[in-house]
């Protein structure tokens, strides 16, 4: 169950970096006038983020089911 949480920690944390370059590319190309290029590189990394937090969330909630199963055996 703990490498559950572990997972969707690493899954938060993948997202949070993705969301950062996304943004960090996008707010130089906005600097350098390429607007058509920094909404690209936003939208890039918001997806980035959002496939991220959705991959670790699935994966950890299945280690913690899976740990409740295991726990759940032993009892009976």
């Amino acid at each position: 169950m703990g490498s559950g949480a572990g997972t969707i920690g690493v899954g938060a944390a993948k997202a949070a970096g993705a969301l950062a370059k996304g943004t960090g590319k996008g707010a130089v190309d906005l600097v350098t006038l390429h607007p058509v290029n920094a909404g690209a590189s936003i939208g890039k990394g918001a997806l980035s983020a959002g496939k991220d937090v959705s991959v670790g969330t699935v994966k950890g909630s299945a280690k913690i089911g899976k740990g409740v199963g295991r726990a759940f055996k032993k009892l009976f």
